[in-house]
């Protein structure tokens, strides 16, 4: 099975992705991750080896570029990982995949949406830089109603979280049984599905990687 470097893994929702696709995966965070699912080293995604890997994945912290931070007008407050892991990964030689979410300064080789996978109840749009191709998904923009606890909203109190699609992030828009139905995660925290992506997204990557490449 080809060995794939997951850096900036958080609690693994692309780890696990990549893995139902058939990669084996070791995940790398600064940060102890006690829920992660596979081999996993705490350290510097900046600095740790790529020694004997056949592909790189790595999901940079994105509070730099995310809405949130731009309407707080607080960016500058968190660092830039991309530029330093780009120029790492591009120098290594490997195939490799950055993530992030769709204002970060990526190219946009891929971008994902939750509407593209069936089961997935969440929009969460990310964009994914490769220095390869895959094929993009169909994606039309049409987007449902997200369930809300926004008094302002005409829809609110017309929606169903436990069916409907929902918006996970730390506003606790929704439940964790909610949040962990929608995005197809069952063994993270609320905090932790807040900060993830669905692993179909990478499961999707993963086999046209392998049927392409491997």
């Amino acid at each position: 099975m080809p060995w794939l470097l997951d850096l900036f893994c958080c609690a693994g929702g692309a780890s696990v992705g990549y893995a139902r696709a058939g990669f084996d995966v070791v995940g790398v965070d600064i940060k102890p991750q006690p829920n992660y699912p596979f081999e996993f080293y705490q350290a510097d995604a900046l600095t740790f080896p790529l020694d004997g890997f056949d592909i790189v994945h790595a999901s940079p912290p994105c509070q730099r570029f995310s809405d949130l931070a731009k309407r707080n007008k607080n960016a500058h407050k968190h660092p830039d990982y991309i530029f330093p892991i780009r120029h790492r990964l591009a120098i290594s030689g490997l195939p490799y995949i950055i993530e992030n979410v769709e204002g970060a300064p990526i190219s946009q080789d891929l971008l994902l949406c939750g509407t593209m996978f069936p089961g997935l109840r969440v929009l969460r749009h990310r964009k994914f830089e490769m220095n390869f191709s895959i094929e993009q998904p169909k994606h039309d923009g049409k987007h449902p109603l997200v369930y809300t606890l926004d008094k302002r909203k005409p829809h609110y109190k017309a929606m169903n979280q436990d069916t409907d699609f929902v918006m996970v992030n730390g506003g606790g828009n929704c439940s964790i049984e909610a949040a962990s139905s929608a995005m197809g995660i069952d063994w993270m925290t609320k905090n932790e599905i807040n900060e993830a992506i669905p692993p179909a997204y990478t499961e999707y990557i993963g086999r046209e990687i392998i049927g392409a490449f491997l």
